[in-house]
C-alpha cells in the first residue's frame, strides 16, 4: 500500500490568497499524480476583527493598514483578477467582513466527522463567491446542514465552543513554526512552502519529496 505525503495547510477563511492558494495546490497535487493527503489548519489574520464589522472589506483593510482607499480598490481589483484565472468569482461588493475564529470551530467539527476539506471549501465559497456571513453561528448552522450536517449537533459544538482549543492549538503550532502569513504549506514535514506559488512549484515539491522517499527507502 502506498504511503501518502502529508501536507499541512495553514489558511484563514477570509484570505483572499488562501482560496488561490488552494486552488493552485489542487492543480499541483492533480500534476504530480500521486496519493496526498490534506490537513488544514487554523490561522487568524485579524483575530481582533468583530464579528459584525460595519463597513466594508476596503474601509476594512484601509482602517487596519493605514493605506488609501483608492490603493485598497486596487489590491482588491488585482487579487479578484487572479482568483478569476484560476476559476473563482470574487464578489468584494458582498463580503462580510468579520472575526473568523466561529469559522474556524466549525472545519474543526467537519475535521471529526472526516469532512474537512468539504467545509473548507464551502466556507470559502461562502465568504469570497457568495456573500455570506462566517462569523454567526446561525448562519454557520445553515451552511453545514446544506452539507447534510445534523443542525442541533453543530449548534451545540459551536455554542459550547468545543473545538476552540483545537483552533488555538493551530494557531500556536503556527507561531512554533513561525508562520507568519498564510497560506503556508507543510510538506511531508520536510518543506515550508509559503504563499500561492504555481502549480508547477507544488507539483515540483511533491516530486522531490516522492524522489527522497524512494532514496531513503532503497538505502
Amino acid at each position: 500500500m502506498s504511503n501518502p505525503i502529508k501536507v499541512d495547510i495553514w489558511s484563514d477563511v477570509q484570505c483572499p490568497w488562501c482560496y488561490i492558494g488552494k486552488r493552485k495546490f489542487e492543480a499541483g497535487a492533480a500534476q504530480f499524480g500521486g496519493d496526498v493527503e490534506v490537513e488544514y489548519h487554523s490561522f487568524e489574520l485579524a483575530p481582533d476583527t468583530p464579528v459584525d464589522f460595519d463597513g466594508t472589506p476596503t474601509d476594512f483593510l484601509s482602517q487596519r493598514k493605514g493605506i488609501p482607499a483608492e490603493q485598497v480598490t486596487q489590491m482588491l481589483a488585482n487579487v479578484t483578477d487572479i482568483a478569476r484565472s484560476v476559476g473563482l468569482e470574487y464578489d468584494y461588493d458582498h463580503v462580510h467582513q468579520t472575526n473568523t475564529v466561529i469559522s474556524h470551530e466549525l472545519i474543526h467539527f467537519a475535521k471529526s466527522k472526516g469532512r474537512q476539506i468539504e467545509m473548507k471549501e464551502r466556507l470559502l465559497d461562502a465568504y469570497f463567491v457568495r456573500g455570506e456571513h462566517v462569523g454567526r453561528i446561525p448562519d454557520l448552522v445553515a451552511i453545514a446542514e446544506e452539507l447534510g450536517f445534523d443542525g442541533a449537533e453543530v449548534t451545540e459544538a459551536l455554542e459550547s465552543h468545543r473545538f476552540l482549543a483545537d483552533v488555538k492549538a493551530d494557531v500556536a503550532l503556527a507561531q512554533e513554526y513561525g508562520i507568519q502569513g498564510v497560506p503556508f504549506f507543510v510538506i511531508d514535514g520536510r518543506y515550508g512552502v509559503s504563499g500561492a506559488q504555481d502549480a508547477t512549484t507544488f507539483a515540483n515539491a511533491l516530486t522531490q519529496v516522492q524522489a527522497e522517499r524512494s532514496t531513503e527507502k532503497s538505502e
